[in-house]
C-alpha cells in the first residue's frame, strides 16, 4: 500500500518513507500500467553541501567531489518518477568563471539517442549525467534532475561569449532504462551571471509509459508566458516537472503557494522539488493536482525531505467552476446581485440590487497607500463581521463580500495593484488580495506573516483583463487550501471560499499580462 495524506496542516513529515510503493505492481515499462488511473510520483527537497566559496576556481576533479556528495543523497528507489531541486548537484552564487569545473558537457536528446550510464565514454566531461543515468536504471524510474552544463560555439557566432562557449542552467530527463529523453535550458535567469540564455526558448516535452506527456520549465520561468503558457497551449501536456531554488517571499509568493496556484489555474499537475536552504528562505516543494496538494515548508529543520504521492494520469479541476453554485445559494445570490448592480443601475428589476449595494457601502473604510512585494498597492481595511468592501487602481477594481463566523484581534485588508513590478524581475500585474496585515496599523499591510487567526467566507473578484489568473490560497502555519469555487461572471473573475479550516494568511488573485512586459 502506499501512504498518502491529503495534505499537511503542519511541518512535519508528509509521508512514511517505508511505504511499500512496489506492491502496487506500477512498473514504469508494464503494459498495464498505460491504462492506469494513476502513478507514484517523489519530489526530494534537497539540503545541498554547497561549495564553501563558488568565487573561486576549483579544478573539475575537487568539483566532482563536492557534486558527489550531493548525488549520494539523490539515491531513491521505488516511484515510477522523481524530481530533484535546480541547483540541488552544483549549488549556486558562482561567477561565470568559476562554475565552469562544475557543468558537464550536453549533446541535444532531439540530435544523439545517449545512455550515459551504458555509454560513459562517448562524451567527456559527462560524470553527473552518467550517474544520474545510473540511479533511474537502478530505480527504474524517470528521473529529472538539474545541473550546469556547457556547450562550445564557434567565433563566427554573434552571441557566441568571448569565453567560446556556452554555459546553461539544464533540467535532464532520463528514461527508467537511462536513456537522456529530454533537455531543458532555463530561459528566465534570477540574477544567474554564470549562465547564458538560449537562443530559443526551449518548449520541451517528453512521454511516459505510466502517464503520457510531461512538461519541464524552471523555477522563476513559472511567472512568464515563455515557456510555461505556451507550453500548455502548444501541446497535450498534463503534467508539469518543476526543480526550483525558490526563496520564499510573503504574502504573494511562497513557494507552494505558486506551485498549488499554477495547477488550480491551469487544470495540470506539478511535481515541484525545492532547494531546502532555510536561512536563505529556500524551502517549499510540492505535489499539486488542482483539487488536492501534497507538500513540505519547514524554516527549523536542516535536513531534506522527501514527498511520495499517487497521481492522476487525468487530473481533474474545480468541477463545473461556472456553474457550481446555485443562485439560491444566499452568499452567491448577494455576489451575483451586486455584481449586476455594479454593471448596471437601471430603475427597474435591477432596482433591489443598487439599493443592497448602497446600504453594504454607506459606511465606507478609508483608502490607503502600502507597500507589498515591493509594490505600491491601494488598499481599504475589511473591518466588522459581514461586509462588502471595493478598492481600485487604474482600471482594476477589486471587490470583496465577506462574512466572518468569529472576530479576531486581527487587521485584515483588501489591496489592489494595476502596473508594472519592477524588483527582482520585471512583469506587468493585476493583483487583488485580502491579506492578513503585520499588526493593527495601516503600514503593516502587505509584512511578511505567516500565523493568522481570521476565518473567512467570501467571494473575491475583479474586472481583470487578462485570462491568466493565478488564485493564490495560504492559510495559518504555510498551509495550503482549495477554492469552493472559481471563474469568470459578467467579465469579472472571482475566487470564493466557504469553511476554511484555518486562519486565512492570503488569498488572492494574481493576474499576469505578459503582453505588458
Amino acid at each position: 500500500m502506499v501512504c498518502i495524506m491529503s495534505g499537511a496542516r503542519t511541518t512535519t513529515a508528509l509521508f512514511l518513507l517505508g511505504c511499500c510503493v512496489l506492491a502496487l505492481g506500477l512498473g514504469s515499462g508494464s503494459p498495464e500500467n498505460r491504462q492506469a488511473k494513476h502513478y507514484i510520483a517523489a519530489v526530494y527537497e534537497h539540503r545541498s553541501f554547497l561549495s564553501p566559496n563558488p568565487l573561486e576556481l576549483t579544478s573539475r576533479q575537487q568539483a566532482l567531489e563536492l557534486m558527489k556528495q550531493n548525488l549520494d543523497i539523490y539515491e531513491q528507489q521505488g516511484v515510477q518518477i522523481i524530481v530533484f531541486p535546480e541547483d540541488g548537484i552544483h549549488g549556486f552564487n558562482f561567477t561565470r568563471t568559476s562554475i565552469y569545473p562544475f557543468l558537464d558537457f550536453m549533446p541535444s536528446p532531439r540530435l544523439v539517442r545517449w545512455n550515459p550510464c551504458l555509454e560513459p565514454f562517448r562524451f567527456n566531461d559527462t560524470e553527473v549525467l552518467q550517474r544520474l543515468s545510473c540511479m533511474a536504471i537502478r530505480g527504474q524510474m524517470f528521473l529529472v534532475a538539474n545541473l550546469g552544463t556547457k556547450q562550445p560555439c564557434l567565433r563566427s557566432d554573434p552571441r557566441c561569449p568571448r569565453d567560446g562557449r556556452y554555459q546553461f542552467n539544464t533540467n535532464v530527463v532520463f528514461s527508467h532504462n537511462g536513456t537522456l529523453v529530454a533537455r531543458y535550458r532555463k530561459h528566465n535567469l534570477y540574477f544567474e551571471a554564470a549562465f547564458d540564455t538560449p537562443a530559443n526558448v526551449d518548449l520541451v516535452t517528453f512521454d511516459t509509459p505510466f502517464a503520457g506527456q510531461f512538461g519541464m520549465f524552471t523555477c522563476f520561468d513559472i511567472l512568464f508566458f515563455e515557456p510555461a503558457i505556451q507550453l500548455l497551449r502548444d501541446s497535450e501536456v498534463k503534467h508539469i516537472v518543476y526543480p526550483t531554488a525558490w526563496m520564499n517571499q510573503l504574502p504573494l509568493l511562497a513557494a507552494i503557494e505558486i506551485q498549488k496556484a499554477f495547477a488550480t489555474a491551469f487544470g495540470v499537475s506539478i511535481l515541484a522539488a525545492n532547494i531546502h536552504h532555510p536561512t536563505l528562505g529556500m524551502t517549499g516543494s510540492g505535489i499539486h493536482t488542482p483539487l488536492k496538494s501534497f507538500w513540505y515548508h519547514d524554516m527549523d529543520n536542516p535536513k531534506g525531505h522527501l514527498i511520495i504521492a499517487q497521481v492522476a494520469t487525468n487530473p481533474l479541476g474545480l468541477v463545473g467552476t461556472e456553474n457550481a453554485t446555485s443562485e439560491t445559494d444566499p452568499s452567491h445570490s448577494k455576489f451575483l446581485k451586486i455584481l449586476a448592480g455594479d454593471l448596471s443601475c437601471e430603475k427597474d428589476a435591477q432596482e433591489v440590487h443598487c439599493e443592497e449595494a448602497a446600504k453594504w457601502n454607506m459606511n465606507a473604510p478609508p483608502t490607503f497607500h502600502s507597500e507589498m512585494m515591493y509594490d505600491n498597492f491601494t488598499l481599504v481595511p475589511v473591518w466588522g463581521k459581514e461586509g462588502y468592501v471595493q478598492v481600485c487602481s487604474n482600471g482594476l477594481c477589486c471587490h470583496l463580500l465577506y462574512e466572518r463566523p468569529t472576530l479576531s484581534e486581527e487587521l485584515y485588508a483588501l489591496g489592489v495593484f494595476d502596473g508594472l513590478h519592477t524588483v527582482h524581475g520585471t512583469y506587468y500585474l493585476q493583483v487583488c488580495a485580502l491579506v492578513k496585515c503585520g499588526g493593527l496599523g495601516f503600514d503593516t499591510c502587505g509584512q511578511e506573516i505567516s500565523e493568522a487567526q481570521g476565518l473567512f467566507d467570501f467571494h473575491l473578484w475583479g474586472n481583470f483583463s487578462t485570462s491568466y489568473i493565478f488564485p493564490l490560497f495560504l492559510t495559518s502555519g504555510m498551509t495550503l487550501d482549495t477554492p469552493t469555487q472559481l471563474g469568470w461572471e459578467n467579465n469579472h473573475y472571482f475566487l470564493r471560499k466557504s469553511g476554511l479550516s484555518s486562519g486565512l494568511v492570503t488569498a488572492a488573485l494574481y493576474g499576469r499580462l505578459y503582453e505588458r512586459d
